[in-house]
């Protein structure tokens, strides 16, 4: 195979990644840097019938990346040679593309009362932009693109990862907020709108960031979203409703946040047994 041919390939591999699999535009953009440092550097060659694709040099290229960085950029080839044998019907073999262990970092929740300060001095754009973020547990992306026929009365319509819909109960504080904002705002089509588009995710990450740094914190939407999870487990939520809610494909990938659980009850524990508390 080629190196034009690679190319070719890859150019549609990102195609069907956009049109028929739902990624976002930022996800396709990440795959496509790392799929173009791939093909500078490897191998690829026809062997007895099968295409070959040696990325051993570009396992060399990326070794002094962050350990994240190195798996996401190998997924994103074995995802691309996934996709040559099912979509392509090609024979392919990979060479070089051995996982790594990544340690999996606990997220970092935002305590109860620092949100509930922010809130209180917050505007109604504010307010809203917190609420549907910690109260829903939404990804920016699926807030940026939420449009108002997908809110109903009680019910919000989430168009998540990969084209998958969920429906999440709308709480009775937030319905109040989002009537209030659409009657003093009149938005046209999304929620949260700027002229006759949506709020990009960029334009409501500025506003959320700036907002918790004028309370000192340094505070991203996705913690909010970590925030929501973890204090609904915390009070007794079962794993099984919050990774729906979450949206999550596999409870396995909600299971971080019982670990933040359990890290918060071994600390309580260690400051309360009296074996444990100092003696003077």
């Amino acid at each position: 195979m080629r190196s034009e041919e690679l190319a070719e390939y890859i150019e549609s591999f990102l195609e069907y990644l956009l049109d028929v699999r739902g990624y976002s535009e930022t996800t396709v953009e990440t795959y496509e840097i790392a799929l173009q440092q791939m093909v500078e550097v490897s191998h690829y060659y026809e062997e007895d019938g099968i295409s070959v694709l040696d990325i051993t040099p570009f396992r060399f290229k990326i070794a002094k990346n962050h350990k994240k960085t190195i798996v996401k950029k190998l997924s994103a080839v074995r995802s691309f040679a996934k996709y040559l044998e099912d979509q392509c019907q090609m024979n392919i073999r990979l060479i070089a593309d051995e996982s790594i262990k990544v340690p999996q970092s606990l997220p970092k929740p935002i305590e109860e009362k620092y949100i509930e300060e922010v809130l209180d001095k917050a505007n109604l754009e504010e307010k809203l932009l917190i609420s549907m973020l910690y109260g829903l547990g939404l990804r920016i992306s699926e807030l940026s693109g939420l449009k108002l026929e997908d809110i109903k009365e009680g019910w919000v319509q989430i168009h998540g990862k990969g084209n998958k819909v969920r429906e999440l109960p709308l709480l009775d504080e937030l319905q109040r907020l989002i009537t209030l904002y659409v009657a003093q705002k009149i938005p046209k089509k999304f929620l949260f709108e700027k002229g006759n588009a949506p709020m990009n995710t960029a334009q409501l990450r500025y506003k959320l960031t700036k907002l918790f740094k004028e309370a000192g914190l340094k505070v991203t939407p996705h913690q909010l979203r970590h925030s929501f999870a973890t204090h609904l487990l915390n009070n007794g939520a079962r794993i099984a409703d919050v990774s729906e809610l979450l949206g999550h494909a596999t409870m396995a990938t909600t299971q971080v946040y019982t670990k933040l659980g359990s890290t918060k009850k071994m600390q309580e524990y260690m400051k309360a047994h009296p074996l444990a508390i100092n003696k003077v």
